[in-house]
C-alpha cells in the first residue's frame, strides 16, 4: 500500500537531511517516522546496525551477481558437454552464501525495527 506526501522544498530538504543522518532512503525514513508517530514510539535514528545493514545488503548483491555468473558458466559448459561438477559446486556455495547474507540482513532489519519501536516516546 502506498502513501503520497507533498512537501515544500524546505520541508523536503529537512526530511532528506534527517534520512541521511539515519542512513536511510527518504521514502523509507518517511515511512518509519509515520509508523513511529502512529505507534507513539521514537522515530528512527542512526545506529551502527543501520550502517552494517547497508554493507550486508551490498555484500548480498555482490554474492548474487557471482551466483548468476556461475550459473551462466555452468549452463554454457553443460551445453558444450564439458564436465561441470566443480562449477556446480561453486554455484551451490555462492547460492548458500547469498541465503546466509540475506538471513543476516533480515536479522539486522528486525533488530533495527525493535530498537526503533521498543522505546516509548518522551
Amino acid at each position: 500500500m502506498g502513501v503520497r506526501v507533498s512537501l515544500s522544498s524546505e520541508e523536503y530538504a529537512a526530511v532528506r537531511a534527517a534520512a541521511g543522518r539515519a542512513g536511510m532512503a527518504v521514502s523509507a525514513y518517511v515511512g518509519e517516522v509515520v509508523v513511529a508517530v502512529a505507534m507513539q514510539a521514537d522515530p528512527p535514528q542512526w545506529s551502527p546496525l543501520t550502517e552494517l545493514l547497508g554493507e550486508v545488503i551490498r555484500a548480498a548483491g555482490q554474492a548474487r551477481r557471482i551466483g548468476i555468473n556461475l550459473n551462466q558458466a555452468v549452463a554454457t559448459l553443460h551445453s558444450a558437454g564439458w564436465p561441470t561438477r566443480a562449477l556446480e559446486e561453486y554455484a551451490r556455495v555462492a547460492a548458500d552464501s547469498t541465503r546466509s547474507i540475506d538471513a543476516v540482513a533480515e536479522e539486522i532489519r528486525r533488530a533495527l525495527r525493535r530498537s526503533n519501536t521498543s522505546r516509548p516516546r518522551q
